[in-house]
């Protein structure tokens, strides 16, 4: 395959903006309307999700040890929105399709190209939605407890039937009756534990439709549908080294999920945890982390707020807190949050002396509808 062709050919499409996406579903539910029932009614948070998945796919096509695992575990995931086999050469139709129509340059071997990548794409999803058919394409979970923390927050208790298998610092996408067939990640705050109880913490965003939701109109006794686990933040269960962990807004959930992790399995280590936010009133999850600082004598909590002058928390942008505090060339380091302070965080961390392969960092975006290859997470 010339693979900076396809990548200049994808770019193509990808510089039209919202037409390139309205054209791929226009031309997929005119030649295949059937696949129509796939996806919402409103397909206002839908459209440039096929460019966002397929820019990802482009950028690591020539990376198959990292791209490979992703596909499958897409494929398995795929499978709670009625996809079958039979669905893929319709897409991959409408995909060079849409591919050719904005390429003036487009060439049979570049069709050829495409249409050789996308097969392989195509089979290894396949491949492992077939293999995952013993399991569940989803599950019920009915919400037991539901808090509103602030305005915009809250934390919901889950208890999934059958049992739900996932790991510390994994992802699993909801589906609420209230918004069908809208998708969207969320990591756990918990470890898995005895009861199968989940955490989730949702924060609402403007043009938000599912976290909206979650914090303003789902409550106890609501059943909501997740589907398989996705590994993102990778927490390394293996190793015993001392960790330090770092977090803004929602993306405290799955480094609260480790902290769990090491309190119910071990092996017994020193964890700090840093939270931020611009002021204390967003410290939504304050009082649990109080306590388990209060009951874990190896857990050291610290909050920063960045915007807050009559608090009493320590002030500044939480990397700029945690680098008061070191140094930590010697921990496993995760961080997770909004864009711009895992980027700080990381550049901070990095700066002082800490290796690349002790961090590992998830941002927490509202803008995407699903993690990406980078491990980004939505609302």
């Amino acid at each position: 395959m010339d693979i900076p062709a396809m990548r200049a050919s994808f770019a193509k499409a990808a510089a039209a903006g919202d037409e390139a996406p309205l054209y791929f579903y226009s031309h997929l539910f005119l030649s295949h309307p059937e696949t129509r029932r796939l996806f919402p009614v409103s397909m206002a948070h839908q459209r440039d999700r096929l460019f966002q998945a397929l820019g990802d796919v482009v950028a690591y096509v020539d990376d198959l040890d990292r791209l490979v695992p992703i596909l499958q575990a897409l494929g398995r995931d795929h499978r709670k929105f009625g996809t079958v086999a039979e669905h893929y050469p319709a897409v991959g139709a409408s995909l060079l399709a849409t591919l050719q129509h904005f390429d003036d340059e487009w060439t049979p071997e570049l069709a050829q190209d495409w249409t050789a990548a996308y097969q392989l794409v195509a089979q290894v999803m396949i491949e492992a939605a077939e293999e995952a058919a013993d399991a569940p394409p989803w599950w019920n979970a009915e919400v037991v407890a539901h808090e509103r923390r602030t305005i915009d927050t809250a934390v919901l208790w889950l208890r999934p039937r059958p049992d739900f298998p996932y790991l510390s610092g994994q992802s699993v996408s909801l589906e609420t009756d209230i918004r069908p067939k809208l998708w969207r990640y969320y990591s756990p705050a918990n470890a898995p534990r005895p009861d199968g109880l989940l955490e989730i913490h949702a924060r609402a965003y403007a043009g938000g439709p599912v976290s909206t939701a979650l914090v303003r109109r789902v409550g106890v006794g609501d059943v909501l549908r997740l589907g398989p686990p996705l590994g993102h933040i990778d927490f390394d269960v293996d190793s015993d080294r001392d960790l330090l962990l770092v977090a803004g807004g929602t993306g405290l959930a799955p480094l609260k999920a480790v902290i769990d992790q090491v309190a119910r399995y071990g092996p017994p280590r020193r964890v700090d945890l840093y939270v931020g936010a611009r002021t204390e009133e967003q410290l939504y999850d304050r009082a649990d982390l109080e306590r388990l600082a209060a009951e874990l004598p190896w857990l050291t909590v610290t909050f920063a707020v960045s915007d807050d002058e009559l608090s009493s928390l320590e002030h500044g942008d939480v990397g700029d807190v945690v680098l008061r505090h070191g140094p930590w060339a010697s921990r496993d380091i995760y961080v997770a949050g909004p864009e711009p302070m895992v980027e700080d965080t990381n550049r901070r961390l990095l700066k002082d002396g800490v290796r690349p392969e002790r961090i590992r960092s998830e941002v927490f975006a509202p803008s995407r509808l699903g993690p990406s290859l980078d491990g980004e997470v939505t609302e």
